[in-house]
Order: C-alpha cells, then sequence, then structure tokens
C-alpha cells in the first residue's frame, strides 16, 4: 500500500460543555493529534475551542470558519481535519468555506486504515467501509451538474451521473461483501479444525497502541509490525505459542479499538471480529503508563459488550509496567488471578501471565478416569506432555488407567477413538 501523501493539516475539536464525558477534551484532542500524524498529515494549527451546541449548516459556527479560513491562507494548508463526525452537507458547506478538502473524524481513521491495511481480507474490509461511507456523500463531487430544475428540456446530466455512480458503488459493495463471505466460510472451516484438534484459543485484545503485537511477538516468537503509533496492526493473526507451560494454546493479534469508533468499521470488520467470538480466553492488554488508562479500559469492555463477547472469560494484563510505581496505582486495578502486571518489551511478568492462563483453562476442566490399550502408549505420552495425567494405574486385565484433568470437548474427542473408554460407562452417558 502507497503511504499517504504529506499534507499540511489545519485541525479542529470543539467542547460542547453539556456533552462532556468522562474523558477529558484535553486527552480526547492529544490522541486526536496522534491519529493525524499518524496518517501522515503535517499539523500546520490547531484549532480548539468550545461551543454551545453544533449548528445545522457549518457544525460550527460562522466566525469560527472565518478564522479557520484565515488559517488556511497564512500556513497555505490544504485539509481540514475534524475530531468530529459531519454530515455530507456540513462537509460541503464547510469546503465551500475553506476552498479546501475537509475531513471528520471517521474519514481520517478510514484514511489509516487504507495505509496499513496490508492482507487481501483487510483491504477489502476498508474498501468496504470506505464505499459505505463515501455512499452518502457523493453529491459533493457532482454538485456543480446537479439539476436546478424539473420538466422537460432542463434537467441536466448530474442526476444520470450521480445515478450511475451509487449503481457502480452499490454493485462494487455488494462483490466485496461476497468475497468476504466465502473468507468468513473459510474462516469457519479454520476454527472448526481448530476446535477439533483441541487447542485453546487466546485472543488479544485492548485499546490501539497498547502493546499487543509486542507481547504476542513474545509469546508466539513472532517478528510482526511494531510501532508506537496508532493502528500498527490492522490484520488478525493466529500463531502457535512458544512459552513452556501452554504448548497447546494459540494465540492471535487483532486490531486495536479506539473510542468513538465509525460503525462502517465494525460492521466491515465483522468478518474478523467474529475470531473474538470463537476465542476462550480474551487477554485484554492494558497500557498501564497511560494517565488515561481508566477511561480507555472501559471504552473497550464497552465495545466487547456491544460485540456480544463480554461472557469470554478475561484476562487483564497491565502492560508497561515497568515505566510506573505499581504500588502508586490502585484505581482501576486489583490483585486476583485474572490479573497480571508484565513488560512485552523488558519481558517481565510473563511466568505469572501463563500461570492466569491456565488457571482459566482449568476452569473449564473435569477431572476423569479413562482406560487405553496397551498398544495406545502414544495417545497416553501425548496426555502426560500436555499436563492432562493425574495418576496412572493398572487394571486387572492390563488395561492402563488414567485420571485426567482435561476439557470436556477434549475428552469426548478422546473418547471417541477406537479402544479408549470411560472408566465408568454410565459417566460416559452423561457427557
Amino acid at each position: 500500500m502507497v503511504e499517504s501523501v504529506y499534507q499540511k493539516a489545519v485541525i479542529v475539536q470543539v467542547e460542547f460543555p453539556k456533552r462532556r464525558e468522562r474523558s477529558s477534551s484535553l486527552k480526547a484532542f492529544d490522541e486526536f493529534r496522534e491519529l493525524v500524524l499518524s496518517s501522515g498529515a503535517e499539523i500546520s494549527d490547531e484549532d480548539f475551542s468550545k461551543q454551545v451546541k453544533p449548528t445545522s449548516g457549518l457544525f460550527i459556527t460562522k466566525g469560527k470558519a472565518e478564522r479557520i479560513k484565515d488559517s488556511l491562507e497564512q500556513t497555505e494548508s490544504e485539509l481540514v481535519i475534524f475530531n468530529h463526525d459531519l454530515t455530507p452537507s456540513q462537509e460541503r458547506n464547510l469546503e465551500n468555506i475553506f476552498e479546501a478538502r475537509v475531513l471528520d473524524r471517521t474519514g481520517l481513521i478510514l484514511d489509516i486504515f487504507a495505509v496499513r491495511a496490508s492482507s487481501h481480507i483487510g483491504k477489502l474490509q476498508v474498501e468496504l467501509a470506505q464505499l459505505s461511507h463515501l455512499s452518502t456523500r457523493l453529491v459533493r463531487g457532482w454538485s456543480h451538474l446537479e439539476r436546478q430544475k424539473g420538466g422537460i428540456g432542463l434537467r441536466g446530466p448530474g442526476e444520470t451521473q450521480l445515478e450511475t455512480d451509487r449503481r457502480l458503488i452499490n454493485q462494487r459493495i455488494k462483490n466485496i461483501k461476497n468475497k468476504l463471505s466465502k473468507s468468513h466460510k473459510q474462516r469457519e472451516i479454520n476454527r472448526y479444525s481448530r476446535k477439533k484438534s483441541n487447542k485453546t484459543l487466546v485472543a488479544l485484545v485492548g485499546y490501539t497502541n497498547a502493546g499487543k503485537t509486542t507481547l504476542f511477538n513474545l509469546l508466539t516468537e513472532s517478528q510482526l509490525y511494531v510501532a508506537n503509533k496508532l493502528f500498527a496492526t490492522l490484520d488478525s493473526v493466529t500463531r502457535k505459542n512458544s512459552v513452556s507451560g501452554l504448548e497447546d494454546v494459540l494465540f492471535s493479534d487483532t486490531v486495536g479499538f479506539i473510542s468513538d469508533l465509525p460503525t462502517e468499521l465494525i460492521e466491515s470488520f465483522k468478518a474478523t471480529l467474529d475470531e473474538l467470538k470463537s476465542a476462550d480466553i480474551l487477554v485484554h492488554v492494558v497500557d498501564i503508563s497511560d494517565p488515561d488508562f481508566i477511561y480507555k479500559t472501559e471504552q473497550v469492555l464497552l465495545i466487547l459488550k456491544e460485540l456480544g463477547i463480554s461472557n469470554i472469560p478475561c484476562i487483564r494484563v497491565n502492560n508497561k509496567s515497568d515505566k510506573v510505581d505499581i504500588d502508586e496505582i490502585s484505581e482501576g486495578t486489583s490483585n486476583n488471578n485474572n490479573e497480571v502486571w508484565v513488560s512485552a518489551l523488558k519481558n517481565t511478568g510473563m511466568e505469572n501471565l501463563v500461570n492466569s492462563i491456565q488457571f482459566n483453562r482449568k476452569k473449564f476442566m473435569i477431572k476423569e478416569w479413562i482406560e487405553l490399550q496397551p498398544n495406545q502408549g502414544k495417545i497416553r505420552s501425548k496426555l502426560y506432555s500436555l499436563g492432562r495425567v493425574l495418576e496412572e494405574t493398572t487394571s486387572e486385565r492390563g488395561l492402563i488407567q488414567l485420571q485426567l484433568e482435561i476439557d470436556k470437548n477434549e475428552l469426548n474427542s478422546l473418547i471417541s477413538n477406537k479402544g479408549i473408554d470411560l472408566k465408568n460407562n454410565k459417566i460416559k452417558e452423561a457427557i
């Protein structure tokens, strides 16, 4: 993907006191600034102001619009980026005043995603989101052709051109959805194969730039791209674990979340987010060194709830703990088996994370005795290597009897093999 061309941009955020939320506007503005820089734009001026409520025509007041126009001329900028969602008419009206391109928050995030997407599926998902966003803004590009009057002989070509564009976009959207549907079916097959192999899937989730990919690389000995910027990761990747003690675990690195995530992205990335729904355990990575970590943690939990996966067991990993004094941080944290402190960069605290994952896996395990034939030594050896065997005896008939601590589905798969049976067949019928 070709990187964005650097452009001078004036960035704008308006605070509405009546709409103020828990996060401070200054923190939101800092994050917005990072988003703009991540897109490749050069910030030439910043306009941070307060307003009672948005105006219907311009979103901002006419006085603010004139002030921003003067700033554009003085700094020779060609782009204005708002940290708000604008309606198509507001974008069009502002562009007429500024004589420069206007981009809202959703458009900015879509632009970053377009640059960062690397896989074929990721690019299709971004294109679908962009087309969905663009379809409501087509009129902007053809405003000079719009029909001014009705009647035969008075209709211009604008109506036909707009209808053609809409039809082409809708057709492309339909084609992309069909391709993503095929990909989704393939992912379902992959998930089925994974379940059949009795592998535990642990998905890393969290706010963007929390350190998920750094932790993923450490757990799987991968070399995925890592950068100190928002949305460095856009494609979900699943790899085998390489840490001792978690031999039958798979880890999945996912796209980072952000507050006010555009609805187009949530819908377009549905296939990717479905990967989270098949996870056995979620690892919520938190940048504990971020002063605003409490708010960002709440945002992630809110998105997980919206996706309908808040019921999946979740381990909170307070990452970058080497940058903070743990004793001074108490609000928003707790001490239990579902919370660990690590530094993925310094490779510290990993033993606690492994223990926490094992603890959560054991919640779904049952203890049961099985019987093996004497010639099934390979299966016995595998159960020992996975740490499933608690005790072993030999029956009077010479059968190998093993007491296992094992997942229910894994046990069902095991006893489906010929020659393997539960020691108590009555229990088998109840499983």
